[in-house]
């Protein structure tokens, strides 16, 4: 009896030992790479117990998750990383540990942590690796320069006096971080870079201003680093844009948000900590190096900077939300103040649109319509346009050529009168019969009248440029239960303003069974006229297609365009 008890509690100690042993599972590994880095996930059934060390020659970095199983296929070949080649499992150095290995291109040191569960369980317990490229190019850095280049090629270089406006256009969430989920599982994180894409597009097209994306793909940007893009580049307004979510799918309507001052006061007294930083903020300079009594100067230098920033942010919000009222529900009326981490630079105006509610089953629908994606791009773009026009910046091209009589140009070396006039928004007609000029040459010296036009936007488009061959036909629709007119004309691809004009309606309201009439294009393309210095990536980034979608379209075995070529464009 003795020797079979011992022989029982034998067994249920090698028991305890063997599940001891594996307390934990690694469930999956997920790599988002980014242009500075590359993130990898690793999902644990519980909190990761591990040590890591790196190799040479080659370079990897290992990580030993103790008392753990491995529960998902590797080894795992990682395509458009700039740092990590593979990630594969190798020989445990002791029972009960699973060994990682991170095959590398290069030494980096990567930064490690663990995330606890999502308060909604969409993600258990997690171990983070951020892998920095070190010495490497991200592709959308090496994209950035290439687009610069071109830049450089086709257009003059002017003198100071015509900046453009700097936009920094901030796709909420990315990568891992899905940011909100619609009920058939829409994520945030596409309606945002989507919506952002276009908005950028049509910055892009306007003469005078650019936009910088803080994210082009799908990967995650830290909070800090987006609003650090921003004035890296000099921006003078970082706008946001994100979807809303809430536990209930009842919620539904746009909003507009913008810095409130506790958090502001708060991100003073942090940069104020930060020399550097301060001195970022201050134009250059340490005004606290002299004397210790003059950080009371600094904080009030910041707190000045911070009371036009959110002034001015507040103005661009409240017009953002003017256009928005009319292709979206509203939310929120009027701008809301929020403790927002996206929204922390006290020394750039700053805004967060939330676009709507995905966690409601309508919108979600419609935030996830191309159609409708552009109608929010182009009201938020209109905002921003309008607040630019009536207060444009001393030393843009905007305060320039808002002045009626022109302006004067002094032409330097490399200038021809096209690029001239392409940075202008004119035309080489237009500059040489205000000058008199008897051809297309220029001296360098000379002086040249600039006429005043206004602004070229990107509903300004050139007759010559653009020609629409699109047509329009009209169908009928039934109305069928539980639809309504937004509803309607996002299925159509048109406006509600358009369906009521076309049937006389004097309201939004519709009726079950009513008939409608709808115009729909009976065509979806368009011609484009490349101009000088355009490049087929930002005339794709325009028309909020891909590079691809018109290679194939126009057969092109490169991006190599000529001035003239016209481009056959399909829109969806």
């Amino acid at each position: 009896m003795a020797l079979r008890t011992y022989a029982n509690l034998l067994i249920l100690g090698v028991g305890l030992v063997s599940s001891t042993a594996f307390a934990n599972e690694l469930k999956g590994v997920r790599v988002w790479p980014a242009p500075d880095e590359t993130r990898v996930v690793l999902d644990m059934q519980s909190k990761a117990d591990y040590s890591q060390f790196m190799l040479s020659n080659p370079s990897r970095l290992v990580i030993d998750l103790n008392k753990t199983s491995l529960k998902t296929k590797l080894p795992i070949t990682v395509a458009k990383s700039e740092i990590l080649k593979t990630v594969r499992s190798s020989n445990a150095p002791e029972k009960g540990v699973t060994r990682l290995v991170f095959e590398l291109k290069r030494t980096t040191k990567p930064k490690i942590f663990s995330l606890s569960p999502t308060p909604d369980g969409s993600y258990g317990y997690r171990l983070v690796m951020d892998l920095p490229n070190g010495s490497g190019a991200g592709a959308a850095d090496k994209e950035e320069r290439a687009e610069e280049k071109a830049t450089k090629n086709n257009l003059a270089k002017l003198p100071s006096g015509t900046a453009d406006i700097v936009v920094a256009v901030d796709a909420g969430h990315g990568g891992d971080d899905p940011g909100s989920v619609g009920p058939t599982h829409k994520y945030e994180k596409n309606v945002t870079l989507a919506v952002a894409k276009k908005l950028a597009a049509k910055i892009n097209a306007t003469t005078g201003m650019r936009a910088v994306m803080t994210r082009r793909g799908d990967y995650y940007v830290g909070l800090g680093k987006r609003s650090e893009i921003a004035r890296k580049n000099k921006a003078l307004l970082l706008v946001s844009i994100h979807a809303d979510g809430f536990s209930s799918p009842k919620p539904r309507g746009a909003s507009v948000w913008v810095l409130n001052t506790r958090r502001a006061n708060t991100e003073i007294g942090r940069w104020l900590e930060q020399s550097e930083k301060q001195s970022e903020l201050l134009g250059g300079g340490d005004v606290l190096s002299s004397n210790p009594k003059d950080k009371y100067l600094g904080r009030a230098v910041l707190d000045l900077q911070f009371s036009y920033s959110q002034k001015e942010g507040y103005d661009v919000a409240k017009r953002v939300l003017s256009n928005l009222r009319h292709i979206a529900r509203l939310h929120k009326t009027v701008p809301q103040y929020a403790s927002l981490a996206v929204l922390k630079s006290p020394d750039i105006p700053s805004l967060l649109v939330e676009t709507g509610f995905i966690t409601n089953p309508i919108e979600e629908r419609q935030l996830t319509s191309n159609t409708h994606q552009n109608q929010l791009a182009t009201a938020v773009y209109k905002g921003i346009l309008q607040y630019f026009t009536a207060h444009p910046p001393e030393g843009t091209l905007f305060a320039s050529r808002l002045n009626a009589g022109g302006m004067k140009h002094t032409v330097t070396s490399g200038q021809t009168l096209s690029g001239i006039a392409t940075k202008y928004g004119s035309s080489m007609a237009a500059i040489r019969s205000a000058n008199h000029l008897k051809s297309n040459s220029v001296n360098v010296g000379q002086i040249l009248l600039i006429p005043g036009r206004g602004i070229k936007t990107a509903t300004t488009v050139k007759k010559n440029t653009v020609k629409n061959i699109s047509s329009t036909r009209v169908i009928w629709h039934t109305v069928n239960r539980g639809e309504y007119l937004g509803q309607i004309a996002t299925h159509y691809g048109t406006t509600m303003g358009s369906i009521r004009k076309l049937n006389h309606l004097k309201s939004d309201n519709v009726m079950r069974g009513q008939k409608l009439k709808i115009a729909v294009p009976a065509t979806k393309t368009v011609r484009h006229r490349v101009a000088r210095g355009e490049f087929l990536s930002k005339i794709a980034e325009r028309y909020g297609v891909s590079v691809g979608t018109i290679r194939n379209a126009n057969k092109l075995r490169s991006d190599k365009l000529a001035v003239g070529q016209t481009l056959i464009i399909p829109r969806s």
